[in-house]
């Protein structure tokens, strides 16, 4: 029996370096792997938890299908579909919220994190983040689901709810897992952090030039005490190294720099390159897919009509069981 993967990317703006390791490389995968049925979504609705522009939000929800496209996901072996073209995702939502408490959701370390981000916007729809997010993987009965570690707080309040609804209602879904991939956390260029949209002069753009990484990457801060531990910025370049550069080249950078004869433009110069070289397809890629928006559009409106008909099904499953058909 086929085991199901969903996943899906916020609709803040185009995809970056992190997403692409931590989440596409993953679902591509899982794509590819005849074990698996996968869904893979834009979370436009997740994406209003925090500020937004509408106009943004708009633009924005066509162009990571685009990216998903161009990074390799294929609609002949996924469906790729927007999340709030699929409503069943915020009723299954509001039937879960029944069986969770405020205080367990007002407990997250990312609901704490986001409000002090947001303090002005500490919104519902923020604190039942993490509801609609079990609703999103649940509605498919999902096994398994490819996103960073930093995810995982939620991942645990999908499983607590698979186990309350099938220990209440009788149900059947499924505990899911994170697959776990090679660049699952990708830290900041800042050298403090994960790799974010949110935070300026974070992350790398799928988009980026040679010369835009390259200067993005010169500007990592690299301030050390000779034979002090890799940590900060140094700890940035030396991971990022590790996941784009061939090992024997990553291990003569690291020896260099314990026996304190590193260059660190020399390491910077040599990791923008193989960044570049890395996502120089995909750029080549979204172009040709760009320029017909007929053929982005038929698969956003045939995504969405597969992912109606899967949670249909789960929808009127749950609503039988709670005694609401």
């Amino acid at each position: 029996m086929l085991q199901r993967v969903l996943s899906g990317i916020r609709a803040t703006g185009r995809l970056h370096l992190g997403n692409y390791l931590g989440a596409i490389k993953g679902m591509i995968q899982l794509q590819n792997n005849p074990q698996y049925e996968t869904f893979y979504m834009v979370a436009d609705a997740h994406t209003i938890t925090t500020p937004f522009s509408v106009e943004e939000l708009r633009k924005n929800r066509r162009e990571i299908i685009i990216d998903y496209l161009a990074a390799g996901l294929d609609p002949k072996k996924s469906t790729l579909f927007i999340q709030s073209q699929v409503s069943e995702h915020f009723e299954l939502a509001f039937y879960f919220s029944s069986i969770e408490t405020i205080a367990r959701m007002m407990h997250l370390p990312t609901y704490k994190d986001k409000v002090k981000q947001y303090p002005k916007n500490n919104t519902m729809a923020l604190l039942n983040y993490p509801i609609l997010m079990a609703a999103d993987i649940l509605l498919y009965k999902a096994n398994l689901v490819p996103v960073g570690i930093d995810q995982e707080p939620h991942l645990e309040i999908a499983r607590e709810i698979a186990k309350k609804m099938n220990q209440i209602y009788k149900t059947n879904f499924p505990e899911p897992q994170r697959f776990v991939t090679k660049g699952e956390y990708i830290p900041s260029l800042t050298g403090e952090g994960k790799m974010s949209k949110s935070v300026s002069g974070s992350y790398i753009n799928l988009t980026d030039s040679l010369d835009e990484i390259r200067k993005k990457i010169r500007s990592v801060p690299t301030a050390t005490i000779a034979g002090e531990p890799i940590r900060g910025g140094i700890k940035t370049l030396f991971i990022l190294s590790d996941i784009f550069l061939s090992k024997n080249i990553y291990n003569q950078f690291k020896e260099k720099y314990h026996n304190q004869t590193l260059k660190f433009v020399e390491l910077k110069d040599s990791l923008a390159e193989a960044i570049y070289q890395e996502i120089k397809q995909f750029q080549e890629k979204r172009k040709q897919i760009a320029s017909d928006l007929s053929y982005v559009e038929k698969v956003i409106k045939e995504g969405a009509e597969k992912a109606k008909s899967v949670a249909q099904k789960t929808l009127k499953e749950v609503k039988e069981k709670m005694g609401l058909n």
